[in-house]
């Protein structure tokens, strides 16, 4: 299965309605630490427009964590005005096909975001979605993130190469 998102983008924010268009997608499924939200839990502005924007726009959105921190989690979800799920133990499949099954979609129409390749990338791919890599906000993690970033660093400088071709 494959670790390399079909999109990458510096941050959810340079997403645009265009390019959730051109490829079909109608759900983002959203990672919360370090794609919407720092170490010390901002969430931006920029952030919180973009995901108005987007539902204006008739783009569903929800919020997919691993974190068992629920307050968080649901802090994040209540100022987006989205669902949400945490402790979804991705790449699992398990939570991806829960966020399918409730909306009664293709998986080609979905589009998952997230940080990390071997947690949000790899899951959305074993369940056929499309997937957005983002850079992380900042490079402050918590420890069960920070051991995976020096080999996830490497996988993207050949990603990028592949991109610069």
């Amino acid at each position: 299965m494959s670790i390399y998102p079909n999109g990458h983008f510096s941050k959810v924010e340079d997403i645009t309605i265009d390019y959730l268009l051109e490829n079909r997608i109608e759900i983002l499924i959203l990672d919360v630490d370090n794609t919407l939200i720092d170490y010390y839990e901002n969430l931006s502005d920029n952030i919180i427009e973009w995901a108005k924007n987007l539902k204006a726009q008739g783009i569903k959105l929800y919020i997919l964590s691993n974190t068992n921190n629920k307050t968080k989690v649901e802090k994040v979800a209540n100022k987006l005005e989205i669902p949400y799920k945490n402790f979804a133990m991705k790449p699992l499949k398990r939570g991806f096909l829960k966020i399918q099954k409730e909306f009664e979609i293709e998986p080609e129409k979905m589009a998952v975001i997230g940080d990390q390749l071997f947690t949000d990338i790899l899951g959305g791919n074993r369940c056929k979605m499309h997937t957005i890599l983002v850079d992380p906000i900042n490079s402050k993690d918590y420890w069960y993130t920070a051991w995976k970033r020096p080999i996830e660093n490497r996988i993207k400088e050949k990603l990028k190469t592949k991109e610069n071709k």
